[in-house]
């Protein structure tokens, strides 16, 4: 059973959502949207990277709370609701230093106030590069936020 407010969701209306932010700026593509989980994947490149030459971990800190937050945007009524970060965990076992990586986010709970979510993220060797929890607050809309359709 889809998760989704929407039950017909497709990575096609989610993929402008990014659009002159941080996501964009990083590059963040979106992949997928399954029953139960969001997938997108980003560039190990000079804007993810740390001066080692490294996937820098605030950079897959990013991936996992946009997953994790949109995943969040998804299940509720977005014209009601929206939701925002509240804190993310990440630990990083494996460094990454060229192509893609790609995280998935899965909910742990999906409550009316909070969501929690799973992200793993993974080089394409499908090697484990980091692991993420994220708690997302969901709070009512206010007419000052910023418009998104999904």
């Amino acid at each position: 059973m889809r998760i989704w407010f929407n039950k017909e969701v497709t990575v096609t209306d989610i993929k402008d959502l990014g659009k002159d932010t941080m996501a964009e700026h990083i590059g963040i593509q979106w992949l997928e949207i399954g029953d139960n989980f969001v997938k997108a994947k980003m560039p190990v490149d000079q804007r993810t990277s740390q001066p080692y030459g490294l996937l820098h971990g605030g950079a897959s800190c990013v991936l996992a709370e946009t997953i994790g937050s949109i995943g969040s945007a998804l299940v509720v009524d977005h014209t009601k609701f929206v939701c925002v970060g509240l804190e993310i965990n990440a630990n990083h076992v494996r460094s990454a230093r060229e192509g893609y990586v790609t995280g998935v986010a899965m909910p742990l709970h999906l409550g009316s106030n909070t969501h929690v979510w799973d992200i793993k993220i993974h080089d394409e060797q499908k090697k484990l590069v980091c692991v993420s929890r994220l708690t997302v607050a969901v709070i009512p809309r206010k007419e000052s936020y910023r418009q998104t359709s999904l």
